[in-house]
């Protein structure tokens, strides 16, 4: 890893140091921490958590919450420990290395009320993958796809547990496929980048074993004409406030 930048989320509520070049955390993880409905004293998987930045945000809006992270590159789950101890979380939060296909023996199925996940949003044969390997890991599939990622994630919660993702509008068909007959009361809520464009993004919540019809919300639009963050939006970036 060439460097490292030390940042902030949260409007500076959350220290947090990332890969100066390569994948760097947006907005993305900001908003999927905000759509997880947890409660003081459940758990959280954060599955594919980069250097934590989804876990941090949870861990700073729900203060008994206890995260793990799971993570397959090496030098990012170093960094991850490394905004854990920062934020003071230590005992709260964890990060672990390991992948979907190869999870540490000590993350046993069942046992988590939320899992939480920000995918590869590219498939593998789309197009180019980036000449900065840990940025190709973070954006495209590799041997794991989708439909792989998804079964996991719901094996690792328990029955009635809630999983949400956050993922390119236009892959919600693979998706929803996906999740079929693993994940039901599924939830979409659009993310418009303005007033009338299409949405780019899609946070999709559901619970596992329950089988209840799709319902679409009318999301939440980011920017302002003018490209200034709109209320509710700052409201979760700067404040941690949770998407109800």
């Amino acid at each position: 890893m060439s460097g490292i930048s030390e940042d902030t989320l949260l409007d500076g509520r959350v220290r947090f140091f990332q890969p100066a070049d390569g994948y760097r955390a947006a907005i993305d993880p900001v908003f999927l921490a905000a759509a997880v409905p947890a409660e003081n004293g459940q758990t959280v998987l954060d599955i594919g958590s980069g250097a934590g930045a989804a876990s941090l945000c949870l861990a700073a809006r729900v203060p008994g919450v206890r995260i793990t992270g799971l993570e397959m590159q090496g030098d990012l789950v170093a960094l991850a420990r490394e905004n854990i101890a920062a934020n003071g979380l230590a005992g709260r939060v964890e990060a672990m290395i390991g992948t979907v296909q190869a999870p540490p023996p000590r993350l046993s199925p069942g046992s988590f009320h939320h899992v939480m996940t920000n995918p590869p949003y590219q498939s593998a044969d789309a197009g180019r993958a980036s000449p900065n390997a840990s940025k190709a890991a973070a954006n495209q599939e590799g041997d794991v796809d989708l439909a792989a990622w998804m079964r996991f994630a719901a094996n690792m919660l328990q029955p009635k547990g809630t999983l949400v993702v956050i993922h390119r509008a236009d892959r919600l068909d693979d998706l929803l496929s996906a999740l079929k007959g693993r994940i039901g009361e599924i939830t979409v809520f659009p993310l418009w980048p303005k007033r009338g464009r299409p949405a780019k993004r899609v946070l999709v919540l559901g619970r596992k074993g329950i089988q209840t019809p799709l319902a679409l919300l009318p999301g939440l639009v980011l920017h302002e004409d003018d490209g200034r963050y709109t209320p509710p939006a700052e409201a979760v970036l700067r404040r941690g406030a949770a998407l109800v």
